[in-house]
This record gives structure tokens, C-alpha cells and sequence, in this order.
């Protein structure tokens, strides 16, 4: 199942945003700059974009961590896609869900927020096409054509764990077996808490 009702081609714009910060509070101002022009990106040198973005910049701006800071883009990646969990958290989903999420069984409070993320979609997957199930003890969660993948999709299991470990169970784990980045058809993240 893919975002209904939204562009195709769009993701949010922390896919950006929070890879860019990560840059500059880790290796500095000029190498955030850097990084965005290498990545065709220099009109976001002076805003953040502030809409959902064209998720080619978002891939563009990724690779380009990945060939620039060969020896840490993974550790990078991943740091902004648990930015961009905390964004999600601080910003979108309501405190009083969240609190309600937290004193729920594993399960229950599981299905719940995969509700929410099948309903943004679009946030992480844009135009590739997402599906997730439930199944005993874990959530898959598959997105197929995934615009932004990355080998290991680093960014993508950062925000996975950080979201199902404030919000399902603290053990929470990440397992990605098969990623678009090294020729599979769809990305697969098995979320397990037990």
C-alpha cells in the first residue's frame, strides 16, 4: 500500500534536514555546505526546506554522505534518522497518544503506532510502495522501490528504533534483512521487542 492522497515522489523534509544538522554539529558548518553542493542541494544552504521534499534530493544528499564520509556515513545516517524520530516525537505525535502508547502492551501499543506510520507513509517511503503486518512478537515493515534506500538503510532503522523504543518496548531491535541498495525489490525491517 502506498501514501494515499499525497504527491508522489515527495518525503519529509527531515530526510534533509536532519542528515544536514547531523553534518554540522559533528564535522562542522563547511562541511555541511560542502556536502549540500556536492548534493545539487546549495538553495538549502540559507533555509532548511520547510514542505515535504522531492525525494530525489533526499537520495541525492544521502549518497553523497555515503561517497564523501566513506568511514562514517552509516553512524551518520543513522544519528539523523533518530533526529528525525525525535522530531516526530517532539512535534507530531501527540503527547497524551504517546503516553498512552507507552503504558499499552508491547502488541497492542505496536499495532497502534504502525497505524500511524501506514498514515505517513510517505514520510520515510515517498513514491516507493509501503506495506507493513503484524506478526507474533514484531512488526515488518516493506517498502518496495524505496526511493531513499541506502545499503543497510541506515537512516530508515535509526528512525525505526528510535520510534518502537520510546513508544513499544525500550528492547526494540531494527533487522534488515533485504534493501533496494544491494539489488533487492523492497526494503524489510523486522521489528521485534521480546
Amino acid at each position: 500500500m502506498s501514501a494515499v492522497g499525497l504527491p508522489t515522489g515527495k518525503v519529509g523534509p527531515n530526510a534533509i534536514i536532519q542528515l544536514a544538522d547531523v553534518l554540522a554539529d559533528r564535522i562542522g558548518l563547511e562541511e555541511r555546505a560542502a556536502t549540500l553542493r556536492a548534493a545539487g542541494l546549495a538553495k538549502y544552504l540559507a533555509a532548511d526546506p520547510e514542505r515535504m521534499t522531492d525525494e530525489r534530493e533526499a537520495a541525492a544528499l544521502h549518497r553523497v554522505v555515503q561517497s564523501r564520509r566513506a568511514g562514517d556515513w552509516d553512524e551518520l545516517s543513522w544519528e539523523a534518522g533518530e533526529r528525525t524520530a525525535e522530531y516526530l516525537l517532539e512535534n507530531r505525535i501527540p503527547k497524551g497518544a504517546q503516553w498512552v502508547l507507552r503504558r499499552l502492551p508491547a502488541a497492542l501499543s505496536a499495532q497502534m503506532l504502525l497505524r500511524a506510520i501506514r498514515a505517513h507513509a510517505w514520510t520515510f517511503a515517498g513514491s516507493g510502495a509501503f506495506s507493513a503486518r503484524m506478526e507474533r512478537g514484531a512488526v515488518v515493515i516493506s517498502i518496495a522501490d524505496n526511493p531513499i534506500a541506502m545499503p543497510g538503510c541506515p537512516w530508515h532503522r535509526g528512525v525505526f528504533t528510535r520510534l518502537f523504543r520510546e513508544l513499544v518496548s525500550p528492547r526494540a531491535l531494527v533487522r534488515h534483512d533485504h534493501c533496494c541498495a544491494q539489488g533487492a525489490p523492497a526494503c524489510n525491517f523486522v521489528i521485534g521487542w521480546t
